[in-house]
């Protein structure tokens, strides 16, 4: 017999999120059952209760994890962008780029995507803009864009989500691709 680890409050906390991100991707807010979600995790219903309190907070606390997880990649890319070349247009082309890589990952475009359709939950829209907001300001004191800069360069983010959504074959038949769009969004 194998000893089995038993996970921290956290780390259980953690898969929780994972498989909610999974399920909510899959079938938005309204569409997701909790039992659905801590079958996927293997919690009984009542512990994902205990540990989120209700399903909405469990949808934010997915939303939030997914927003993270985007603005690491820009902060990682981002700084390393600086170092190399302080200009606006590199540092933006470089957080586009690493969007780029985040795209591939269906189950977070697609949460986030959720998000954006759940916000006529005033709950649910306050927190999906306190981190569109974190995020926003934080591309800008990291690239030195302004605000035209930074419509654009989040404008040709949406349009990257929405062709990523899509599929590959809405970027052949646009013929662009993603690291075009991070170009065009940086203003190459």
């Amino acid at each position: 017999m194998t000893p089995t680890t038993r996970l921290s409050a956290e780390e259980r906390r953690d898969e929780i999120v994972a498989a909610a991100m999974t399920e909510f991707a899959r079938t938005g807010y309204a569409g997701t059952s909790t039992e659905a979600i801590a079958r996927r995790s293997g919690v009984s219903q009542p512990y994902l209760f205990q540990l989120f309190g209700t399903k909405k907070d469990l949808f934010i606390a997915a939303v939030r994890h997914g927003f993270r997880r985007t603005a690491i990649a820009f902060e990682a890319a981002g700084r390393a962008a600086r170092a190399d070349d302080p200009s606006t247009e590199h540092v933006l082309h470089a957080m586009g780029v690493a969007y780029c890589g985040l795209l591939s990952d269906r189950e977070l475009l697609l949460c986030q995507l959720q998000a954006y359709a759940a916000c006529g939950d005033a709950e649910i829209r306050e927190a999906v803009g306190e981190e569109w907001m974190r995020m926003y300001r934080m591309v800008g004191e990291l690239s030195g864009a302004d605000d035209h800069q930074l419509e654009t360069w989040f404008a040709m983010g949406m349009l990257m989500n929405t062709a990523a959504a899509i599929g590959a074959e809405m970027a052949e038949a646009g013929e662009f691709s993603f690291a075009s769009l991070g170009r065009i969004a940086a203003g190459r």
